[in-house]
């Protein structure tokens, strides 16, 4: 029988979901725009060195995940879902703001260390946010339509990254590249402000969960739910198995087809940044009906089925895919036009240290299928020769022809499809495991360990094996060595949740 009518449930649904979609999207503005980030706030002198330490930042949000879920999991069970992630929009929005008035490292050298204190608890907050909404759609939903209902709440964190990627093309193409880059890029993260702020308004005309509600009005509310989470037996051995079983390898598999796709596409293959970011939107964009069609069809047939095939699927194709990727960005594999090639070299002074100089070399290359080529490598030129001059930086911009637009996208979209089948069941996965009292709690920590921490590391470990793969036998190095680290984590998540989950659990009424 329904809690709630349809209609109310529908608003409830609206209502988290706006909620948690604007708190994904200032938590992965920072991802989608790593590469700028690494040369705004970072050392310069060591483009490899500032990429990595803005991954690591990155990264640090997701590994504090896990404390925001038991802190604010902890104050979910104890006053309620609804004040709860209010309170972790309201961080989380503070913190994306306040990221785009830190000034540049060129101006203020404690930029790097600012910017980790606000990815810090932009990482806190949501580490409260998805249990929260994920319990709170779930304790109002119908038992045979939960996984229905809590898809829509899954749905967010790709419409997250979907809407990122929107308004900074938007910024990209609206000003001028001097002007984006001098101060456009920080306009993604002054725009959180208006975002949050209506989301803060629809969120306090949202009433508390039925459940919890009840649960408070008999006396029956968990007097410490960190004890009664962890320090019993049997819903310790439930937070291992959804860690282990299901959270692991679902978040390996979500940040690896999304995120290290991204940065794959941007660092690795080189191809320019709009171009990667408007293909990567558009098969974020056809693909997220598909949570909402795997939640819902994990009523049918359960949870454990669907999300186990997305995994052992996703780690059989991740090497062919991003092969092909590399493969239609590759110059080398391309036939140039000779007679097209341009190279221009200019000399001016660096206007950090006017004594030094800078020599620019331009280079241009168009091929044959309609691709192009765009090197731009500067070399500083000290005047005091005592001193070693830094290495000289090159970027590397690779612009596709059309013809590979669809090839991109069919393959993103591919990737998507992953994400779907191992994201789209398991919230109400994850909130059928554990009783009503210390729901928040329980169902967090699993997913914010297996997510932030699992999932969360892709993009920097991958990025540093690949580093690490260029040896002086292999300049260029292992292009695919960093899949090895999502590859090898859903397998083994693959092989514990095949062997120990069970596809019944979807039947548990809620209530218990």
């Amino acid at each position: 029988m329904d809690i709630i009518s349809n209609r109310k449930l529908y608003t409830v649904i609206g209502a988290s979901s706006l909620g948690t979609l604007i708190e994904w999207y200032d938590f992965y503005i920072f991802g989608s725009l790593a590469t700028i980030i690494s040369e705004k706030f970072f050392p310069p002198g060591n483009p490899t060195a500032a990429f990595l330490a803005t991954l690591a930042t990155f990264a640090a949000g997701f590994i504090v995940r896990p404390f925001g879920a038991l802190f604010f999991g902890r104050l979910g069970d104890l006053i309620g879902r609804k004040h709860t992630f209010l309170l972790t929009l309201i961080i989380m929005g503070g913190s994306t703001f306040l990221i785009g008035l830190v000034p540049s490292y060129e101006s203020f050298s404690l930029a790097p260390a600012v910017i980790l204190l606000l990815r810090l608890l932009q990482g806190l907050a949501l580490g409260g946010e998805y249990g929260g909404a994920a319990t709170y759609v779930a304790e109002h939903a119908p038992a045979n339509r939960r996984g229905y209902f809590t898809s829509w709440i899954q749905t967010t964190a790709t419409l997250g990254l979907f809407v990122s990627l929107i308004v900074i093309i938007t910024c990209q193409q609206t000003l001028s590249k001097e002007a984006y880059n001098d101060w456009g890029w920080r306009l993604p993260f002054l725009l959180s402000v208006v975002l949050v702020a209506f989301s803060i308004v629809v969120r306090l005309k949202m009433s508390e969960s039925p459940l919890f509600s009840k649960l408070k009005k008999e006396g029956k509310t968990s007097v410490n739910p960190l004890k009664e989470s962890f320090g019993h037996k049997t819903n310790l051995k439930m937070v291992l198995l959804a860690l282990f079983g299901a959270t692991m390898g679902q978040g390996v598999v979500w940040y690896t087809s999304q995120f290290y796709a991204q940065t794959f596409l941007l660092k690795t293959c080189n191809i320019d940044a709009t171009q990667a970011n408007t293909w990567m939107g558009i098969g974020l964009l056809i693909g997220t009906p598909f949570f909402v069609i795997f939640g819902s069809l994990s009523d049918k047939i359960g949870r454990k089925f669907i999300m186990l095939a997305g995994m052992l699927i996703a780690l059989l194709s991740y090497r062919y895919i991003f092969t092909q990727f590399y493969n239609y960005a590759d110059i080398k594999q391309k036939t140039e036009i000779v007679d097209k090639t341009t190279v221009n070299v200019t000399r001016a002074a660096d206007k950090a240290k006017p004594q030094d100089s800078v020599i620019t070399t331009t280079t241009n290359k168009s091929f044959t299928d309609g691709s192009s080529y765009l090197e731009v490598k500067k070399e500083t030129i000290l005047a005091d020769k005592s001193t070693t001059a830094p290495k000289p930086s090159i970027k590397k911009t690779v612009t596709l022809s059309d013809s590979y637009q669809w090839k991109v996208i069919g393959f993103v979209f591919i990737l998507v499809i992953f994400v779907t089948m191992v994201y789209g069941p398991i919230a109400a996965f994850l909130v059928e495991l554990f009783p009503t009292q210390i729901r928040y709690t329980s169902m967090s920590l699993p997913y914010h360990i297996g997510n932030g921490v699992f999932g969360g590391l892709v993009p920097f470990i991958g990025t540093l094996l690949y580093e690490y793969s260029k040896t002086p036998a292999n300049p260029p190095g292992d292009v695919l060595a960093g899949l090895s680290y999502p590859i090898a984590i859903a397998a083994v998540c693959f092989i514990i949740g095949a062997l120990y989950l069970s596809n019944k659990q979807q039947k548990q009424a809620i209530t218990d």
